[in-house]
């Protein structure tokens, strides 16, 4: 087997295949919505989770959950009333949880190698904890999304027709925001704090440009997520570099060649 032998590199593996799937699904719905920014202020915004966590010596995945998805609460309230105000509040809850975690942090006494673990990723750290914390996730994603596949999909191409057929469109975007605070926060076990926005954009973007319905979309989003983080997941451990960014490179290369390709189909066209 390999290096596939080892536990550390099974739970990488199990725990990168999970996180895909969240990843493609919730990140077509972020994509189709326009709101890619959101995702970068709720994963910094649970950066103040993390210092909560430290100063009050509690697990902080907890903290982190629990920051992201009160972030995600409070950016719903705004945007709800104002579709424009969304984006103050999302810089705002990017600042603010990124401040209120350095505070902490060194209030706490602490600036250990966990902590810089989820600022980076720690895809080679990762425990039967957030495995379990991924397969719920993503069981969850999937009810959730393919129970209401239809009220996701009017609510994401057209939110004023939405309402006016009935669809409680502020409750699916409080239900979007609250799993998109979950997925980001899974993902900054995998690929860090500071590439959670790529991971949720770029496969999703790719999906966009050759496929013509949100499911499909959803589903080559997973497919493709899978791929970068399998493949950069091994080449990193060959090459003794970061998983997280080299998963991102491999995106970011892959996402390169499809514009390319993208373009030279339009000139044919």
């Amino acid at each position: 087997m390999g290096i596939l032998s080892y536990t550390f590199m099974q739970n990488a593996l199990a725990v990168s295949l999970l996180a895909s799937i969240a990843a493609g699904i919730i990140g077509t719905l972020v994509t189709v919505n326009r709101m890619s920014a959101l995702a970068g202020s709720i994963a910094h915004a649970s950066f103040g989770g993390l210092g909560l966590a430290y100063v009050a010596g509690f697990n902080p995945l907890l903290g982190a959950t629990g920051f992201a998805v009160i972030s995600s609460m409070g950016i719903a309230a705004v945007s709800s009333r104002s579709r424009r105000k969304a984006d103050t509040a999302m810089a705002a809850v990017w600042a603010t949880g990124m401040a209120t975690g350095l505070v902490l942090i060194k209030l706490s006494g602490t600036y250990t190698a966990d902590l810089m673990s989820w600022l980076f990723g720690s895809l080679l750290a990762v425990s039967p904890t957030d495995i379990l914390y991924a397969a719920i996730l993503d069981l969850v994603i999937l009810a959730v999304v393919a129970g209401f596949y239809k009220e996701f999909l009017a609510v994401a191409y057209d939110q004023q027709y939405s309402r006016l057929q009935g669809v409680p469109v502020t409750l699916f975007m409080v239900v979007f925001l609250i799993l998109t605070a979950l997925t980001a926060v899974l993902l900054m076990r995998v690929t860090g704090l500071i590439m959670v926005i790529a991971m949720l954009a770029i496969p999703p973007a790719i999906a966009e440009m050759f496929t013509g319905s949100l499911w499909k979309m959803m589903v080559l989003s997973s497919v493709l997520a899978a791929l970068f983080s399998i493949a950069g997941l091994f080449l990193a451990a060959l090459l003794d570099l970061p998983p997280g960014a080299v998963i991102i490179l491999i995106a970011a290369a892959v996402y390169s060649a499809a514009l390319v390709v993208e373009k030279a189909r339009s000139g044919w066209a």
